[in-house]
């Protein structure tokens, strides 16, 4: 993907509230699921400019890719993966090892604060291209269909994960590690997914992804319900 930056200072400014003002009012949402517990507003402060600090690294590594796979399914499939990997990487950096994180829910909210911190800049990158040719109409439709789609697509993907790690919350190192990689590999599959439908689709075809997408977040607020009733294992009486 290509992005331009030379470009007048007020489009920048323009495009990054536009993605910066919706990813604040999906966090809002999702942090509603939370409000009994809720998280430190610094701490998701944190994970969520470190979301998007992760769309930089998650381009350099793409292009890096770009160069050696000519096969346009395979270098989508990395992609997704790239960005599904870096993502959960800055989530484990910032909250994972935090004494914020001591619940199995708290792992789908830095997960998700992490993704609309990526969705976030990638929002405003996007928005930047069209908004600098003086493209005001079309920036609007990007930045609504990036809303509506590929946003809910990086939430659902890194909830997914994040929904992983709570199952594996009391379990040990080894139950744990496993359950991230079956996460990871939901996510990129679903990211993935996500992308080929969009790229190759009609718009018909479009349309659907957007109505599987809103399945999905449906999906993922009934896996809200599921992990706040996780519970530690019951330790056995050995006397």
């Amino acid at each position: 993907m290509r992005y331009t930056y030379s470009m007048p200072l007020t489009n920048i400014v323009y495009a990054l509230l536009a993605g910066i003002l919706p990813a604040m009012l999906w966090l809002w949402f999702w942090l509603k699921e939370d409000n009994l517990h809720p998280e430190p507003r610094n701490i998701l402060a944190i994970t969520f400019i470190a979301g998007g600090v992760s769309v930089i690294i998650a381009i350099i590594f793409e292009k890096i890719a770009q160069d050696f796979i000519t096969d346009s399914v395979y270098k989508y499939v990395v992609w997704a993966a790239i960005e599904e990997i870096v993502k959960f990487s800055a989530v484990a950096i910032v909250a994972l090892r935090s004494k914020y994180m001591d619940e199995p829910i708290d792992a789908m909210i830095y997960c998700i604060t992490v993704a609309l911190g990526f969705s976030a800049l990638e929002n405003a990158l996007f928005i930047l291209s069209p908004l600098n040719s003086g493209q005001l109409a079309a920036s609007i439709v990007t930045g609504n269909l990036r809303f509506i789609g590929a946003t809910l697509v990086h939430v659902v993907s890194s909830a997914f994960i994040g929904f992983a790690v709570g199952l594996a919350f009391y379990r040990g190192a080894i139950v744990k590690s496993f359950s991230v990689i079956i996460g990871v590999i939901i996510a990129v599959a679903l990211h993935t997914s996500f992308n080929l439908a969009i790229i190759n689709g009609t718009a018909t075809d479009t349309l659907k992804v957007f109505g599987w997408v809103w399945v999905a977040t449906i999906i993922l607020i009934i896996l809200f319900e599921e992990v706040k009733i996780i519970r530690p294992m019951p330790t056995k009486n050995t006397g």
